[in-house]
């Protein structure tokens, strides 16, 4: 069960305590690490994948822990941005927005979960690979915070967030459609 990938994905989740714990204690080194961790950590996401599937590794418990990786690793950082703008006053990510992003993520995971009951398979669109995308770079950008050699990341961090809300929205929006579409097409009525 433990094979190359798995090891991999359990990586992502080690990641995640080391990104929470550095940004308890922000200051430029500690965010500039948990960045480097952030994305070391989606990075794998990639990995783990390509390597599942060029080596015949997919497994059932693969299956449940590469989801769970991905958002744990998302809505953690998410959540801290959130916890460090009350903490100090400083702008590092608006809390509607991280609300909306993590009610997308359960509301997907739920409806995942309600059509593979159905056997009905939900894959990854391309829109929720942009969502995925824009997530990692404004997250790592609002991370890192702090001006670096005169160049401040947190305007362009905020321009990815509502990139990554706008894909976030859409890409919600296209998996209900496609489950009710498969839906219509399994009762026998016509599709559209």
């Amino acid at each position: 069960m433990l094979n190359l990938a798995n090891r991999i994905t359990l990586t992502r989740l080690a990641a995640v305590p080391v990104c929470v714990i550095l940004l308890n204690f922000p200051n430029k080194l500690s965010c500039m690490l948990a960045m480097c961790f952030f994305l070391a950590g989606a990075l794998t996401d990639f990995l783990d994948g390509y390597i599942a599937r060029s080596r015949n590794m997919i497994t059932s418990l693969g299956k449940f822990l590469d989801p769970l990786a991905d958002k744990l690793l998302v809505i953690s950082l998410l959540v801290m941005l959130v916890q460090l703008q009350t903490i100090n006053g400083a702008s590092w990510a608006p809390a509607w927005i991280v609300i909306i992003i993590i009610a997308r993520e359960m509301a997907v995971t739920g409806l995942r979960a309600v059509a593979m009951e159905q056997g009905v398979v939900m894959a990854a669109d391309r829109w929720g690979k942009f969502k995925t995308v824009s997530q990692i770079i404004a997250i790592s950008l609002l991370t890192l915070h702090y001006p670096w050699f005169g160049l401040d990341p947190q305007p362009l961090g905020k321009f990815f967030l509502y990139i990554a809300l706008v894909l976030t929205i859409i890409s919600g929006a296209n998996y209900f459609r496609s489950f009710f579409k498969a839906q219509r097409n399994s009762d026998g009525s016509p599709s559209q």
